[in-house]
């Protein structure tokens, strides 16, 4: 049986430093919503990072969508990854510089690999 991907963490923040002798990962800035004086707006720079795991071996594709509309979302990450196997737990990092938001509200992100759901969340643009 194929074992499905597993999200393990995701978050939204600041930057992501991998420390060179260690490997490991410090998060800066954790925050779940943006708030604006007036819109549109564009948010400089932020990082979505997820760790998933359960992934087979070999080459899969991440797809990061984002919209108000859930059924009319665009999409912002597209790209390819590896795994050596369904136990080594993945993290991506994933950069997003000057996301535009026309308006406020709550904003679905879903995230796939393979063209399978993992994930569906939001985050909330207000003023």
């Amino acid at each position: 049986m194929k074992s499905k991907p597993q999200v393990l963490a995701w978050l939204t923040c600041d930057g992501v430093h991998i420390d060179p002798g260690s490997g490991k990962h410090t998060i800066l800035g954790v925050f779940s919503n943006i708030r604006a004086r007036e819109f549109p707006v564009t948010h400089p720079r932020m990082i979505w990072f997820l760790t998933i795991s359960d992934v087979p071996a070999g080459k899969h594709m991440i797809r990061i969508t984002l919209g108000l509309d859930p059924m009319n979302m665009n999409p912002l990450i597209e790209r390819e990854f590896e795994s050596a196997g369904p136990l080594q737990r993945i993290n991506l990092i994933n950069e997003i510089n000057n996301l535009n938001f026309d308006e406020p509200g709550d904003y679905s992100i879903v995230i796939e690999v393979d063209d399978e759901p993992l994930l569906a969340t939001s985050i909330t643009v207000s003023n």
